[in-house]
């Protein structure tokens, strides 16, 4: 069970990040609001921090032998993290190019 609340920690706290993201690039565009904007992209990175955390940990305890199994519900949050990751790395160049358009 500890295993499944891990992936699912994985899973929401990548879901969080990549819902700030959305909300950041939406204060940059239509409010013209980068500093709350550079808020939300702060608290996107913690949360994918926080995601970050927990898959170095399953790869740490999986030790490259397959200790831990892999089930669709671990490729899901894999596909989520990489996501989320990807997301927030757009995120600020979106931010930047409206910030630099918005002048």
């Amino acid at each position: 069970m500890e295993l499944e609340n891990e992936i699912m920690e994985l899973i929401t706290n990548s879901g969080y990040a990549r819902s700030l993201v959305f909300q950041a690039i939406r204060c940059a565009r239509e409010d013209g609001d980068f500093e709350q904007a550079g808020q939300l992209m702060q608290q996107a990175q913690e949360a994918l921090s926080s995601a970050h955390e927990v898959q170095t940990r399953l790869i740490g305890e999986d030790e490259g032998s397959g200790k831990i199994p892999v089930h669709l519900i671990m490729v899901h949050a894999q596909d989520h993290l990489m996501n989320a990751i990807m997301l927030v790395e757009l995120g600020r160049e979106i931010i930047a190019l409206h910030q630099k358009t918005h002048r």
